[in-house]
């Protein structure tokens, strides 16, 4: 598979490799990474059952989308590395189903993404005996995932932005000056501030490419398409059971889940339509359709990708390029507000025993808005669970009066952790310690 910018217009002249694509994050013209056409991966599909592991589909999908770079060996050995953990699906009643995203190794569901971004960038670095370096603004969940993800990868570090408070799951010897490869510092200032760093740091593209740098967040495509094998996951899991229309509600997020349950509908997965709530960006118009807001704007009026805090509404809008009626028959948002949230975490809580976090309840409370849609040919909706309810357990706590604990296995990796190297935000800083990296080899 090859992949082309948001931007191109189509043209099969811009079509790069997957390494290129995932190892420079935004292309040239300013926009995101995506797949080039569609691929047909039917008989993959079909062929998965309930009993094929999550790592064979990681690793047979691998192999079929990125055959022209990666032999099926290596394809399955980037999936081994990155999958020692697997999505869940998990029966609420005949209707509705909760694909859980957050039994990786941190309970985020970014897990899925970074792991195996980190697992094919190794792959691809020591092919091209070159090394890398992730710039990263990171809050306690995705620090968390990024150490755990990176941990003792010989090509790969990660410098780390933090603000006060907010570092997490970092070893002693995962420090950069210790031998490891990841280097934490605490930023003097917001979370606002450490993305206008790494934007800062970005705009200076012969800089990016001279220091070899790269994006964690889901601006980089290589973050998406694990996600969309997810999806694959639950629909082997669901043929066997499931004779109507399959539906997946989604928290709206950045776009990023929405984004890579599409891109697995280009791959040929069965499935008839995803629900969302909506936001400023995708809404539902006076006729009840998805519109997406941004498209008023040519592509060439707008601003280059967010390399700090990403949205894929582009990506969604290019999925429509050839024939945008269709997503109007494809995806379907429903305004969802705090309250409706709230309603939703208690009647799941109350009718399955089953407790969601904040953006789950949003998904099932934008499915129940849409439950004609779904019921009108004896159809089930699949929830997807993005983060496990213990990293909200205040909210939960004051919605429905339960405390969700975090897995043994998990909760050390939450506990704060005391920096040790702390800056100014200011960009000379960065370029300093980006400076030491490259000098520590």
């Amino acid at each position: 598979m090859k992949f082309i910018s948001t931007r191109s217009g189509g043209d099969s002249n811009s079509f790069v490799s997957f390494a290129e694509a995932i190892l420079n994050c935004i292309a040239d013209d300013g926009g995101m990474y995506v797949p080039a056409y569609e691929e047909d991966l039917s008989r993959w599909i079909l062929y998965m059952t309930e009993n094929t592991t999550f790592q064979s589909i990681a690793g047979s999908l691998t192999s079929s989308l990125i055959r022209e770079e990666f032999s099926p060996i290596i394809s399955e050995a980037i999936a081994m590395q990155a999958f020692p953990f697997s999505p869940e699906l998990k029966k609420l009643d005949d209707n509705h189903y909760v694909l859980e995203l957050f039994h990786g190794s941190t309970g985020c569901y970014k897990d899925f993404g970074i792991s195996y971004l980190a697992s094919c960038l190794e792959h691809i670095l020591l092919m091209q005996n070159k090394n890398a370096v992730v710039l990263a603004v990171s809050n306690g969940e995705t620090g968390a995932s990024i150490a755990s993800a990176f941990r003792g990868k010989k090509h790969l570090k990660a410098v780390l932005l933090y603000t006060k408070g907010t570092m997490r799951a970092i070893r002693d010897q995962d420090y950069l000056w210790n031998g490891g490869n990841i280097l934490p510092v605490e930023v003097d200032g917001n979370e606002a501030e450490c993305f206008d760093i790494v934007r800062s740091v970005y705009s200076d593209r012969a800089f990016v490419k001279q220091h070899n740098l790269t994006l964690a967040n889901t601006v980089n495509i290589g973050r998406l398409l694990p996600l969309s094998f997810c999806y694959m996951y639950a629909f082997s899991r669901l043929k066997a059971h499931v004779s109507g229309d399959i539906f997946y509600s989604v928290d709206a997020g950045n776009y990023g889940n929405l984004a890579a349950g599409l891109y697995s509908w280009k791959f040929s997965l069965p499935v008839n339509g995803f629900i969302t709530n909506c936001t400023n960006s995708l809404v539902a118009d006076s006729f009840d359709k998805c519109c997406v807001m941004d498209s008023i704007v040519p592509l060439n009026k707008r601003s280059v990708a967010d390399p700090a805090n990403p949205s894929n509404i582009e990506r969604i809008e290019q999925v429509f390029q050839a024939n945008p009626m269709l997503m109007r028959s494809l995806i379907f948002p429903s305004p969802v507000s705090t309250e409706d949230r709230i309603k939703a975490c208690k009647d799941a809580f109350i009718k399955y025993g089953y407790v969601m976090d904040p953006e789950t309840s949003a998904a099932y409370a934008a499915a129940e808005k849409r439950s004609s849609l779904v019921s009108a040919d004896d159809g089930v909706v699949v929830l997807v669970a993005r983060n496990h309810p213990a990293l909200s357990a205040d909210t939960i706590r004051k919605w429905c009066g339960e405390v969700p604990m975090l897995p043994e296995n998990i909760a050390p990796l939450y506990k704060a952790v005391e920096p040790v190297r702390r800056i100014k935000a200011d960009r000379s800083e960065i370029l300093k310690l980006l400076d030491e990296v490259e000098a520590a080899g």
